[in-house]
């Protein structure tokens, strides 16, 4: 049986190291893709909850003027 030379054993260990080097990147860039994707969400997320409160006053304000002209009627 033949053993693997001690070069070929470093170049396939070189071989290992790069795919998990190139591995290592990509991950690296969706993390960072990932990343500004959940500030743009929290973001967002954000400025919908402060329209849904304003509206929520809005209808409010609505209904407390109804009822006030309900009252006067």
């Amino acid at each position: 049986m033949d053993h693997p030379s001690p070069l070929d054993q470093l170049q396939a260990f070189a071989a290992r190291v790069e795919a998990l080097l190139e591995r290592n990147q990509r991950l690296a860039e969706e993390n960072r893709s990932l990343r500004h994707q959940q500030e743009q969400l929290v973001n967002e997320r954000s400025t919908l909850l402060a329209k849904n409160e304003q509206a929520r006053s809005r209808v409010e304000a609505m209904i407390t003027r109804l009822k006030s002209l309900e009252q006067h009627t």
